[in-house]
């Protein structure tokens, strides 16, 4: 699991290790809450029950439930970040890495499967964060990118749309084999998506790569 936020909305940060244990189980508890009844429907008593804490804990460090839904997007955007980038970080090559990445976002998602509902919500709860969300993962890709066209590694082309259009690609791959369907092999579905990515949809002769 990533680290909890080093400022919660609020700027109640915890100053101890037993704190940011305290905060990082209403997070965790946070997205259990929100994944299961979405946002209407899911409360602090819910989240606080969930986390075996007070409803005292929850108030030291956010103000509302609004601002644990916040945070909770952010944290999870960061718990993608944190989990993609390790296991990309040594592969020289940049569409084995774009494959690496996509595998390790199946990954993610299958433990994590809340995270789509979460971040479907925050569009109308929290369209900043929700922007931000997107946004931010999209420009990590678009500076992979961008450092593979310089090294020469693929072809020139706009990072910034090249990127949103491999996002996508993750976005609905995750939905489709990472919450919808356990049987399938993420190793393959990301081999076989690596390949379009790597190739495209033109028609290659028997025997090609």
């Amino acid at each position: 699991m990533a680290t909890a936020p080093g400022t919660p909305v609020g700027g109640k940060t915890p100053k101890t290790e037993r704190g940011r244990r305290t905060l990082r189980a209403l997070l965790d508890a946070a997205a259990e809450e929100f994944g299961d009844k979405g946002f209407h429907e899911a409360s602090i008593s819910g989240i606080t029950a969930r986390a075996g804490t007070a409803i005292g804990s929850f108030y030291t460090y956010f103000d509302s439930k609004e601002a644990i839904f916040t945070a909770l997007v952010r944290d999870l955007s960061g718990q993608v970040r944190d989990f993609v980038g390790p296991r990309i970080a040594g592969i020289a090559n940049h569409l084995e890495a774009e494959q690496a990445s996509q595998l390790a976002f199946l990954q993610f998602v299958r433990h994590h499967k809340e995270i789509y509902r979460i971040i479907d919500e925050a569009e109308f709860v929290d369209p900043v964060s929700y922007r931000e969300h997107y946004s931010s993962t999209a420009d990590r890709i678009a500076q992979r990118l961008q450092a593979a066209e310089e090294a020469g590694e693929i072809s020139a082309g706009s990072a910034e749309i090249r990127a949103w259009a491999l996002m996508g690609i993750n976005v609905f791959l995750g939905l489709r084999f990472g919450v919808w369907d356990e049987g399938s092999d993420p190793a393959e579905v990301a081999r076989i998506s690596g390949d379009l990515i790597a190739h495209g949809l033109a028609r290659r002769e028997p025997g090609k790569a």
